[in-house]
Order: C-alpha cells, then structure tokens, then sequence
C-alpha cells in the first residue's frame, strides 16, 4: 500500500497523508501501481462526466470534463509534453535537453498544448453517450500502465538525475504487470473495442517515446509525460473511430 500511496502522492493532486516522494527510486518502486491510479483517475472523470452531461450541453460537458481531468493530474503530463515540443526546436541532443528544462514554454509547445487539447476535448464531446464514460474510464488506466514498459525499453538520457533513478528502480515484472492489468480493465469496460484501444493507446506512446528518444539519446520525466497524454487521446480517438464506423 506504501507503493500506491507515493504514485497516488505523485500522479495526481489529491491530498494525502505524507509528501510526494522526492526520490525517484521509490517512486519506480511504485510504477506497477500507477494503472490502478490511473483507474480512480477514470472513476472521477466517470462521475463529472454524467453530472455535466446532465447540466450543460455537450461540447461544454467535455470541456469541464477535460478541465476536470487536467486539474486532477495538476497538469504533470501536459507540462512534459509542451517541453518536449519545445526541445524539437534545439539543434542537437544536449541543447534539446537544455530546452526541455526550461521552465518557459516556447511556440511549439504553446501551439501543440492548444492543439492537443482541442482534440481531446472535440473527441470527448463526440463519443456517442453509451460508451463515453466507459473510454473515459479505461484510457487513464492503460496510458498509465506504459511507464514501466518505455523505461525498460529506453535508456535514459542522462546517466544522473530523476529520469535515470526512476527507470533504474522499475522492475522487470512491472510493465507485464501494469499491461495486464490495463488490459483487463480495458476488456471488462470496452468488451469488443478493448484490444485495439489497448494496441493503438501502447503503440502510439511507443512511437511517440522512440521519436524523442532519437532525439535526445534516451527518455526523460517529460518524455513519458508526454507519452501519457499521446497515449489517452490514442485511445479516446479509437473508441471514436469505432463508433463512428460501426454506425
């Protein structure tokens, strides 16, 4: 239970007894229970997502569900993916990490935070009724279960710091682990649509995570930050793309 406390400390703003952990090691030590954070994440979105249904239309309803949902996380991911977006800026590895450091967003991430958020919350609003709380309560869960996964598949971009202490401190039995848990969770919830929401949502923060890895010789905090976010909008846009066909 101490593992679920210090990811619960660390992913989300909820307040706990204790602190966030300031040692990456221990929060490594707690990324096999970063699903089940991601699953009380989804449960939340569940509830503001009926009770705005109820109270405004629909695209409004995504929107302070979307907002909900970003103030949960105290917009840990998004802020690794607008610094990602800005270090495509720098000309070589080393200056891209200078800039993903920076604590100023630049014009990439500035256009790419508007633009991601825009589809996330079109993709929200235009999932049929039936099936939109359910993808709101799935997707967290298997975004949150690549960590384990990217940081055994990657090397870390610097050999000190908190990215190469998180990924050294993960288990090897926890990225089958948080997998497989994700994809339970996801069949018992999305039934048919399950599996190729679980495939798009994993691929889709792999290539993402392989992408800047390329980029700046390895991954960093804000690398799988970014991948979190890539890998839920992944998801919603499947479960869309499935309805939509399926009319």
């Amino acid at each position: 239970m101490t593992g679920l406390l210090v990811a619960a400390r660390y992913l989300t703003i909820v307040p706990l007894p204790g602190a966030v952990p300031g040692r990456a090691d221990s929060l490594g030590r707690a990324a096999v229970w970063f699903p089940a954070i991601g699953l009380g994440i989804g449960a939340v979105l569940v509830g503001a997502e009926r009770v705005t249904a109820v109270l405004f239309p629909s695209l409004l309803a995504a929107l302070l569900t979307v907002t909900a949902w970003k103030l949960l996380t105290g917009g840990l991911h998004l802020d690794g993916l607008a610094d990602c977006l800005d270090g495509l800026a720098g000309r070589d590895a080393e200056h891209r990490l200078a800039i993903m450091r920076d604590s100023r967003i630049g014009a990439f991430g500035a256009i790419g935070l508007i633009l991601f958020l825009l589809l996330e919350v079109v993709a929200v609003a235009e999932l049929p009724s039936g099936v939109r709380g359910r993808a709101l309560l799935v997707v967290p869960v298997i975004a949150r279960a690549t960590p384990p996964l990217l940081v055994r598949l990657f090397p870390a971009a610097k050999l000190e710091g908190l990215g190469a202490a998180f990924s050294a401190s993960v288990s090897g039995w926890a990225a089958p682990t948080a997998l497989a848990i994700a994809l339970v969770v996801a069949l018992a919830a999305l039934h048919a649509v399950a599996v190729p929401v679980f495939a798009v949502s994993v691929l889709s923060a792999l290539a993402l995570t392989r992408f800047f890895a390329a980029r700046v010789s390895g991954i960093t905090g804000d690398v799988l930050g970014a991948a979190i976010e890539v890998a839920e909008l992944a998801g919603l846009l499947t479960v869309s793309a499935w309805a939509h066909l399926g009319r």
